[in-house]
């Protein structure tokens, strides 16, 4: 049987000193680590590849859905709100994945993002019911969102060995993000664009061409996700035979006191603040940046690359830094300090080069797509240091419970965005200056943060 520690606070604020909490025993086995932990990452990886495919699949193309089904630009928007919407039911996800596992947890999220696809193909002539049932389909894949955006920690922790745990992390999260990148350039590329040719839009057999691409990229997408529910289905186990380290086998705290937990903890508090501000703020932007670079002239094919590459930069990144943080430990907070001076920079530059009236700055595709991409990069990129951050910082929290409560709190800040684009959707200079100020109020706080390593202590010190 290991020993297993939890951390309490000494007198007046002082260091974390090490306390034992029980442990569950242990086989001679525990420790072992099985291949099969790939196949599980990979399928989860992708479960949340398609769930960000699905949900961002009508921004990029917006221009176009407009005209093939007679969105409005608070249609649009409202698509895309969807996403934040679906965390609502976020704390149910979070206790069914602790109480029941891993499998129980992905095959519901599955199953909604197949019923969900599958409205939105639902072919009837009426346009209106047809919006609603695509709204719908929206709802049912936001849904989703809590298990793919808040489980990776956890599936680390179950499968992997303590120096491949951030990398497992990385990629289970990242993939989501990969997923939005990838209707980026589906969408622009298999769809045609109104821009430079509305003479031709005014033919109806153009405007039926534009919705049956649209159609067929919807018929692919509900592809993809039933034959992911229907590997997850055959093989998915909720964990391995046994345990892959100490922290895998210890007994974490009960729902409600997990909750009592991170509400006190200001530390908690300050970090998940640090990350739910700038991610919710950027993921909303990015959620609508076909209509930001709408007024600087901008088209949608090039939106489409511009996403395409900011996000995909910062999943190759995170995966990089992850790694680099299962070689080097103890220097998560480092690394955050790097990415957030990053991401402030290139939000700057950014807002003040569509500001070229103002600022003189040269507005040409270059300037854009350098600073959308970096900041992608570091903001992306920042996602899996934070989760492993977090893990870090509550420990004996479960991960599930940790990661759920400040991806919540992101996408409130994004629901809280997307309610005005949806009433200003036509006014984007504020939005822009959301991003800078974001950034900056996130590295202030990560240079406040003091940082522990509870988690780690467990596997590295005590199992010694």
């Amino acid at each position: 049987m290991y020993e297993n520690s939890d951390t309490s606070r000494g007198a007046a604020g002082g260091p974390a000193v090490p306390v034992p909490v029980p442990v569950r025993r242990l086989a001679p086995a525990a420790g072992r680590v099985y291949g099969r932990r790939w196949l599980v990452l990979l399928l989860f990886s992708l479960l949340g590849f398609s769930q960000g495919l699905v949900w961002n699949s009508w921004g990029p193309i917006q221009n176009s859905a407009r005209l093939a089904f007679g969105f409005s630009g608070w249609d649009i928007a409202l698509l895309v709100f969807w996403g934040p919407i679906g965390f609502v039911p976020c704390f149910f996800f979070m206790w069914l994945m602790d109480k029941k596992g891993l499998r129980v947890t992905v095959l519901l999220t599955s199953s909604l993002m197949v019923l969900g696809a599958g409205l939105r193909c639902v072919p009837v002539s009426d346009l209106e019911l047809r919006k609603k049932l695509i709204h719908g389909g929206q709802l049912l894949n936001g849904l989703a969102g809590p298990t793919v955006m808040n489980a990776a920690p956890f599936l680390s922790t179950t499968w992997f060995s303590p120096d491949e745990r951030a990398t497992a992390t990385a990629i289970a999260s990242l993939l989501s993000y990969l997923g939005s990148a990838g209707a980026f350039l589906v969408g622009p590329l298999v769809v045609p664009s109104p821009n430079g040719t509305s003479h031709l839009l005014l033919s109806q057999s153009n405007t039926e061409h534009i919705k049956d691409r649209i159609e067929a990229v919807l018929y692919a997408e509900f592809g993809m996700v039933s034959l992911i529910f229907s590997a997850a289905l055959a093989y998915f186990p909720s964990r391995p035979p046994f345990p892959p380290s100490v922290a895998a086998a210890s007994q974490r705290l009960s729902y409600r006191r997990s909750f009592c937990r991170l509400l006190s903890n200001f530390r908690f508090l300050m970090i998940a603040l640090a990350y739910a501000i700038p991610l919710g703020v950027f993921s909303g932007w990015s959620g609508v940046l076909d209509l930001i670079l709408t007024p600087v002239h901008v088209s949608q094919v090039d939106a489409g690359w511009i996403g395409f590459w900011s996000i995909v930069g910062g999943c190759v990144v995170g995966i990089a830094m992850a790694r680099f943080a299962d070689f080097i430990r103890g220097m998560l907070k480092f690394i955050l300090l790097l990415l957030l001076s990053g991401a402030t920079l290139a939000s700057t530059w950014f807002t003040l080069t569509c500001l070229t009236s103002v600022t003189h700055l040269p507005l040409t595709t270059a300037t854009l797509y350098t600073s959308c991409i970096l900041l992608g990069i570091f903001l992306n990129s920042s996602v899996p240091i934070f989760f492993e951050l977090f893990v870090e910082t509550v420990y004996p929290v479960p991960e599930g419970i940790t990661c759920g409560v400040v991806t919540f709190l992101s996408n409130v800040f994004m629901g809280v965005l997307l309610f005005f684009l949806t009433f200003y959707h036509t006014e984007f200079s504020w939005f822009n200056w959301c991003l800078p100020g974001s950034c900056l109020l996130s590295l202030l706080l990560i240079l406040c943060f003091r940082e522990s390593y509870d988690r780690l202590y467990l596997d590295v010190v005590v199992s010694v």
